[in-house]
């Protein structure tokens, strides 16, 4: 009876994800249309872009461009359920950096230089943003003495009573991994910017939508991340999701891009010492949540 419980929730992430991550960027679009005094798009424009782009016509500049954001898509997808079926935190981060590593090597294949400076930019991206991903695993172990995300869903408080750094540093995350202004730079997602369309600069058709796709797990993935803050209580940590959300599209439309230096930096004094202040504080405190 287990083993077919997790069947189904698997099933019900597999078929959920991609819908709740279509309606966010649908969201996405239409709030960012209406704060730059536009009408926007209607709200299920994302997976009429994504229909689209499987109707066309698969052109490919050479044949492993495309299994690179297949691999992509798979590890988003296994991120995605490791998180929901509580498990390791060091494994899903792993996991998770593996997807965006696949992605890279994807643009770099395609030898086009947009896409290989979109792609030498994201690799930057990873450097900005993965010490905070590991700090974070590492405040759960010091709070739970362990890597297990059951112990985060089973804790007697919300982690975030005690992390308030490190959630902060996770808010800039969210910013970095959603490609939101002012980091908005290896994928180009506005037409004004230099890249054209950044490390995704060469794919069309089905292999762009599967990318799409992708993305669309990953919206759900993001939020899960800073729904675990206070995943003791559900609904208090859906709505925490879902603010941190709201907040990465105010931020993207209120900021200007920067150029990566910017943003190394910001992550490598700012948020890394904010983080390792926390992760002093739980050590010294001796604080735990179990």
């Amino acid at each position: 009876m287990v083993a077919m419980n997790d069947v189904l929730l698997a099933v019900l992430v597999l078929i959920g994800a991609p819908i709740i991550g279509c309606l966010a960027s649908g969201i996405d679009r239409k709030i960012t249309a209406r704060l730059q005094g536009r009408v926007g798009p209607p709200l299920l424009q994302p997976y009429y872009d994504v229909k689209k782009l499987l109707s066309k016509d698969n052109m490919i500049v050479n044949g492993s461009q495309n299994f690179y954001v297949v691999v992509y898509l798979i590890f988003i997808v296994l991120s995605l359920l490791m998180l929901v079926f509580k498990a390791d935190m060091l494994m899903i981060i792993f996991v998770y950096t593996v997807a965006s590593v696949a992605l890279i090597v994807g643009g770099m294949s395609t030898g086009s230089p947009y896409a290989r400076a979109g792609s030498s930019r994201e690799i930057m991206a990873i450097l900005s943003y993965e010490p905070v991903l590991i700090l974070y695993a590492l405040a759960i172990y010091l709070l739970t003495g362990t890597f297990k995300l059951s112990a985060v869903v089973e804790a007697s408080s919300p982690i975030l009573i005690y992390t308030p750094l490190i959630f902060i540093a996770m808010i800039v995350v969210l910013n970095i991994k959603l490609k939101k202004s002012p980091f908005d730079y290896s994928t180009s997602h506005h037409a004004h910017q230099e890249l054209v369309k950044g490390m995704l600069t060469e794919y069309s058709g089905p292999g762009l939508a599967t990318v799409e796709i992708a993305h669309f797990y990953e919206y759900v993935f993001l939020t899960g991340l800073i729904f675990l803050f206070w995943a003791s209580t559900p609904i208090i940590g859906v709505l925490l999701g879902i603010i941190a959300f709201l907040l990465v599209i105010v931020v993207d439309n209120i900021t200007a891009r920067v150029y990566w230096q910017w943003m190394l930096k910001l992550s490598w004094t700012f948020l890394l010492v904010i983080s390792l202040v926390n992760i002093a504080y739980l050590y010294v405190s001796g604080v735990k949540v179990v």
